[in-house]
């Protein structure tokens, strides 16, 4: 079963952790290498992105001419995506104990920052009715 992990982080505008002290910044990026790693080795990570901000984000839409419109940038937005991973395991409750460990990222001091983790199951084929 697949599911996607998404980190949802608070903030405005470009990510917080760029204000944080070098040694917190460099612990944070260190546990997320190495998370993805230890995902890797159990042959459970199909796939991890870090996401641009808010700040660089758009909404594009088609147009009544079929050309793009967009809207955006949306610094005043209270919490946004900044990255996920795919997992493919046996069940939910493994997909939920990955987030979990996901979720004790390092923050500023090395406390944990207990992210939100939205967890959603990636559907292969439409729901059978």
């Amino acid at each position: 079963m697949k599911f996607i992990l998404m980190m949802n982080t608070p903030g405005k505008g470009a990510y917080q952790v760029m204000n944080w002290p070098r040694q917190d910044l460099l612990a944070h990026i260190g546990f997320m290498k190495d998370f993805a790693k230890k995902l890797q080795a159990n042959g459970e990570l199909a796939a991890a992105e870090g996401l641009a901000g808010p700040d660089q984000a758009k909404l594009v839409r088609a147009g009544p001419d079929g050309e793009p419109v967009t809207d955006g940038v949306f610094p005043e937005t209270k919490e946004f995506l900044a990255g996920y991973w795919i997992v493919d395991v046996e069940s939910a409750e493994r997909a939920y104990r990955i987030a979990a460990e996901a979720s004790m990222a390092p923050g500023p001091g090395g406390k944990p920052l207990h992210l939100a983790i939205e967890v959603r199951q990636v559907m292969s084929a439409p729901p059978v009715e």
